[in-house]
């Protein structure tokens, strides 16, 4: 009993040293700074190698799946570009914008009050023109008489006065009225030996054709008749054979 007593009391002490020693080491362990850096070194390195396995890891996981972020960032991409799919896939019209669409009335209005603008601007000068020749054809058609007058004194002075100076100042007046007339685009009706024209002649009188003459034919004419532009001022007084 007393051995065991001992042996017990040995192995008591033998414990109570091994914490004692333990205890100072900690203690030593603790007030050593280098050590206790290396430790928290050595801790940190161990996470850090953790982590970067881990990471490791998933990116390998990753590519086995077949994930690409720049392949889904070109998918996107072209989604979007493509146009928004609405739930059933259908693509979703894109809705306009209202200024857009006043824009485009604006101009479409713009174009057609132009238009409309350039229409009223050569109907007016159309409109212009004709009351224009209109104005014009009234004054020639009262020069007229004036011309014919002319024509008739010419007519009447004898052959040995033709030449005085009373015959060659009447010519000359003539002359300048009917250059006058020229200028301003009136024109004589030529008629005598072309076929009758409603139009342009007015048959005053008939006589029977000749032999070898045709019909309708204008042989002679009474008054000279004249055109402006493509307006009949008068008539030419004529004679048609039947």
């Amino acid at each position: 009993m007393e051995e065991q007593n001992k042996s017990a009391e040995d192995m008591l002490n033998e414990a109570e040293n091994a914490e004692t020693f333990s205890g100072e080491a900690e203690e030593v362990m603790g007030n050593d700074p280098e050590t206790a850096a290396d430790s928290e070194v050595t801790e940190e390195a161990g996470s850090s190698e953790e982590a970067e396995a881990s990471e490791a890891d998933q990116e390998t996981d990753g590519a086995e799946e077949g994930e690409d972020p720049e392949a889904e960032a070109e998918a996107g991409t072209d989604g979007n570009a493509g146009g928004k799919k609405g739930f059933f896939g259908f693509k979703k019209k894109e809705k306009k914008d209202p200024r857009d669409e006043q824009i485009e009335t604006l101009k479409a209005q713009l174009l057609r009050s132009q238009a409309d603008f350039d229409n009223y601007r050569k109907r007016t000068e159309k409109d212009m023109d004709a009351k224009f020749d209109l104005g014009s054809k009234n004054v020639i058609e009262k020069i007229l008489p004036v011309i014919d007058n002319f024509e008739r004194a010419l007519a009447m002075i004898p052959e040995e006065e033709r030449e005085s100076a009373f015959a060659e100042g009447l010519d000359k007046i003539y002359k300048q009225f009917t250059k006058l007339l020229e200028d301003m685009g009136v024109t004589p009706i030529d008629c005598v030996g072309k076929p009758f024209d409603p139009n342009l002649h007015n048959a005053v009188m008939q006589v029977p054709a000749e032999e070898g003459q045709e019909e309708n034919i204008v042989v002679e004419e009474f008054q000279k008749g004249y055109i402006y532009k493509e307006y009949v001022v008068r008539y030419s007084m004529v004679k048609v054979t039947v």
